[in-house]
Order: structure tokens, then C-alpha cells, then sequence
């Protein structure tokens, strides 16, 4: 029911603004996009290894019930990816590159809060994160004219995340609550 909530409500939506108003949502492949892709996913790529040690977020993901065997997982990642790209095309395609000719690059500023809101009930790091994050993609996503890098980090990072989350912790969670101590939230 989410994926297809989602699909209406961020994709479906959005989209139908976008034409109605003569904009366009970042739908575009090209090689700075691909670029950025490779970029940003490679950024984020250790703060998916290491959150998914975190008790905190094992706890929480994944997000629907799945296993590791292939013929559940891969579905599993596949709703995930159209939440993903109904979340990119809303806050990074509507809200970023939507808007970019009007205003510019203080069209990035436009939804980390209401991204942040979005993440209201999740474990605390990722609230916490998720402010940056939005910053972050948006920004790339600003310079590539394209929603696909956040696309690209987000869905292979929340696809990494389900997969490292089924399987015994690659570090300690000991050592990362010992890195992270300094947080003043519950890890």
C-alpha cells in the first residue's frame, strides 16, 4: 500500500504539476548526472555501513518484512525503489530542480524540514541526518539538473542497508556506539 500511496501521492502528483506548469522534475540521464551519481552514492556509502550497525537502526530496518533469499529480496528492493524515486521526485524534483530558474541554488534550502519531518518516527541518527542529506542531494542533484543521484545513493543505500541489517553486523556495534558517543541521542 505504501509504494502505491507513494507513487500517487509524490510521483503522480508532482508529475502532473510539472506539466500543467511547463516544469520539468529532473527526469534526465546524462553523464554529469551519472557523475554525481557515482559521487554522492560513494559519499554516503560509509554512513550506510556504519548506521547499519547501529542497534537502533537494525532495530528499525528493514523497513517491510523480507529475508535474504533472492526471490523476497529483490521485489523487497524493488518497492523500495519506487518509494525512493517518489521521495527524490517530490523533495529533490519539485521542490529543487523544480524551482531552480526561479530562485537558484536557495532552491537546495527549499525541504530539508519537511524531508526532516518525514522522518519523524525513525531512529534518531537518521532524523538527525536527514536535515544534511536533504541539503546534500539536493545540491547534486541542483549541479546535475537531475534527480538521478539521489536516486542512485538513496536506493542502493537503503537496498544496501536492508541487505547488511538481515546479516550479523559488519563492525562491532560496540566500537560504533563508542565512535558515536559524543551524540546526545539514543543510538
Amino acid at each position: 500500500m505504501r509504494v502505491l500511496r507513494d507513487a500517487v501521492v509524490f510521483i503522480a502528483l508532482p508529475a502532473a504539476l510539472a506539466v500543467t506548469h511547463g516544469r520539468h522534475l529532473g527526469w534526465r540521464i546524462d553523464r554529469r548526472a551519472v557523475r554525481n551519481a557515482v559521487l554522492v552514492a560513494l559519499f554516503v556509502l560509509p554512513f550506510y555501513l556504519v548506521g547499519s550497525s547501529l542497534p537502533t537502526i537494525r532495530a528499525y530496518y528493514p523497513m517491510w518484512e523480507t529475508s535474504t533469499a533472492l526471490g523476497a529480496f529483490v521485489p523487497h528492493a524493488l518497492q523500495q525503489l519506487v518509494v525512493v524515486i517518489a521521495a527524490e521526485t517530490y523533495y529533490r524534483g519539485l521542490l529543487c530542480v523544480g524551482v531552480r530558474e526561479e530562485i537558484g541554488f536557495k532552491s537546495v534550502f527549499i525541504s530539508p524540514v519537511v524531508y526532516a519531518l518525514h522522518h519523524v518516527g525513525k531512529p534518531p541518527i537518521e532524523l538527525l541526518l536527514s536535515g544534511p542529506t536533504d541539503v546534500l542531494f539536493g545540491a547534486v542533484d541542483y549541479d546535475a539538473n537531475s534527480i538521478f543521484p539521489s536516486i542512485v545513493a538513496h536506493g542502493l543505500g537503503l537496498a544496501l542497508l536492508d541487505w547488511l541489517v538481515l546479516h550479523p553486523p559488519l563492525i562491532p556495534p560496540e566500537r560504533v556506539l563508542e565512535w558515536l558517543s559524543f551524540l546526545p541521542i539514543p543510538l
